[in-house]
């Protein structure tokens, strides 16, 4: 197998990596029901606007419980095994798949309902987020970590890439369909997080209350500014920018696409994120990191924008696709240096925040979205965020510096750092 990439050819990563995918196809085939279904309902009885307002709803309430739990799963993460703390997360999804599968047979689903499911569901990944991004650093060499996080990335986004497809298509099929084949999922996913042998892992000290380990992970990002300036961006950026919670109303009012229409439209940004993800699976980003994540921001703007204003399928679906590309190789740099400048022991509590920042920019910027088209219109919501975006890159080039001056992956003070990145940037 020494044509694989490296990180693939170490047993745990190859099990983590299949756990990774089923659960996120899993998952995404349920958030794109979940939001045809609420946004279905609710225009039996109200205008798009007020429909729109109810998908906003949804990306709150899968928010609230990430900002409320931030602390707690973070610094459960650095203290107890990661991966009972994967496995009991996607065990409660399969609950929630289950769930919301007996509704559909039983033709009760209710608004009341997915809200309720959609929180559960923000319960769970709240917990698993922090525990899968800080194992996957301790079942590879550091050297190959970039490597190994393109590969997690490309689990992540191809699961981005057949969950909304086979979610709409099983949809269509018949409304319990897609719950009973993430529910399958859910299964297979348990099945590689159970094959994932015990690893060595640094564990916070516990000579501090639980309370100020906690405390500890917000002190490290807010001080590390180059950490902190990466998560920001990426935070403020898709939350101004989050075209994808109009998706169901673009599909429905604007494209008329339907339910498998949804599909081809979820499914297109994570399309140009699997193959830059791919791409950086074999090459991996070894020079100018800051500048080019902030170009890829500003192109996520651009393409933003140009969706919005797009009536043709084809277009729209091009537009999905770079700004899927330029999504990924934001989150690439991203999560390479908050990977390699924490940590091991602090990692569960720093991934925590990031999470938080993530679902921010997701969730509650779904629920931005939605709250911004209920009073401009859906269109003007989606052009608006692309602007946005463009304005949070060139802001965020002047606020942080560090993240121009990021020439490399290679911390300060790491053997190989280049010598001018150590004598130009502040420590960390």
């Amino acid at each position: 197998m020494t044509w694989l990439p490296e990180p693939f050819r170490i047993p745990a990563f190859r099990a983590f990596w299949l756990a990774r995918l089923t659960a996120t196809i899993a998952q995404m085939a349920m958030v794109i029901v979940i939001g045809w279904q609420v946004y279905d309902i609710a225009r039996h009885t109200m205008d798009p606007k007020a429909a729109a307002l109810r998908l906003g709803i949804i990306g709150l309430v899968q928010f609230a419980p990430l900002f409320f739990l931030t602390l707690v799963t973070g610094w459960t993460a650095d203290r107890v095994d990661r991966r009972w703390i994967a496995r009991a997360s996607v065990f409660l999804e399969l609950l929630c798949a289950l769930a919301l599968g007996f509704f559909a047979w039983t033709n009760t689903t209710t608004l009341g309902a997915l809200y309720v499911v959609a929180a559960l569901l923000g319960v769970a990944r709240a917990f698993a987020g922090p525990a899968l991004g800080a194992l996957a650093p301790n079942l590879v060499p550091r050297k190959i970590l970039p490597n190994a996080i393109a590969l997690s990335s490309i689990a992540w986004q191809s699961g981005a890439i057949m969950g909304p497809a086979l979610g709409g298509y099983l949809y269509a099929l018949a409304p319990v369909a897609p719950y009973a084949g993430s529910a399958l999922l859910f299964i297979v996913s348990l099945i590689g997080l159970f094959a994932i042998p015990k690893v060595e892992s640094v564990r916070a000290a516990a000579t501090m209350h639980p309370w100020q380990q906690m405390i500890e992970g917000l002190r490290y990002v807010r001080h590390n500014r180059l950490v902190l300036g990466a998560i920001s961006l990426d935070l403020f950026a898709v939350l101004l920018g989050g075209a994808t919670a109009m998706l169901p109303v673009y599909a429905r009012d604007v494209l008329h696409a339907g339910p498998a229409g949804l599909g081809h439209l979820r499914a297109a940004p994570a399309v140009g994120a699997t193959l830059t993800a791919a791409y950086f699976a074999f090459r991996p980003l070894k020079s100018e990191v800051g500048l080019k994540m902030l170009g890829a921001v500003g192109l996520f703007g651009v393409a933003t924008i140009i969706f919005g204003l797009s009536t043709s399928m084809p277009v729209s679906l091009a537009c999905l696709t770079v700004l899927g590309a330029a999504d990924m190789f934001s989150v690439y740099v991203r999560q390479s240096l908050i990977q390699l400048y924490t940590p091991d022991e602090m990692r569960g509590r720093v991934g925590a925040v990031s999470s938080l920042f993530i679902s921010a920019s997701n969730e509650l910027g779904e629920a931005e979205s939605g709250f911004l088209a209920a009073l401009i219109g859906p269109v003007a919501a989606v052009v608006a965020g692309g602007v946005g975006a463009i304005l949070v890159v060139g802001i965020w080039a002047r606020r942080f510096p560090e993240l121009r001056l990021a020439k490399s992956f290679d911390p300060p003070d790491l053997p190989g750092a280049p010598e001018q990145e150590r004598a130009g940037r502040k420590p960390l």
